[in-house]
């Protein structure tokens, strides 16, 4: 789990292995009770991570749900053999509309 979360960790999902439609039905459960969501994803996940915010974005226009902020970065993570590595991250923030 992503360190220095200072939000509630209920408008944050991670995004893993799960199929695709997984992380979107969950990300539009908690938009329906929160203004945002934050989809959080690091190394080989990132673009399921963005798939899941466009089709969110995409598919729900008439919806009212946008992207927000972006936010990229790295963390050092040590691999099972003991290497210390760079693994790159990724935050979009998917929020309803104000009208």
């Amino acid at each position: 789990m992503m360190k220095n979360m200072s939000n509630d960790s209920r408008d944050t999902i991670f995004i893993g292995k799960k199929p695709l439609m997984a992380y979107v039905t969950s990300t539009l459960i908690q938009l329906a009770n929160l203004p945002a969501v934050n989809i959080k994803a690091r190394g080989l996940s990132i673009g399921r991570a963005v798939d899941v915010a466009q089709i969110i974005s995409r598919k729900t226009e008439n919806a009212g749900y946008s992207i927000g902020n972006i936010k990229i970065g790295s963390e050092t993570l040590e691999s099972k053999d003991g290497k210390t590595r760079n693994v790159s991250t990724i935050e979009i923030e998917v929020k309803r509309n104000t009208s």
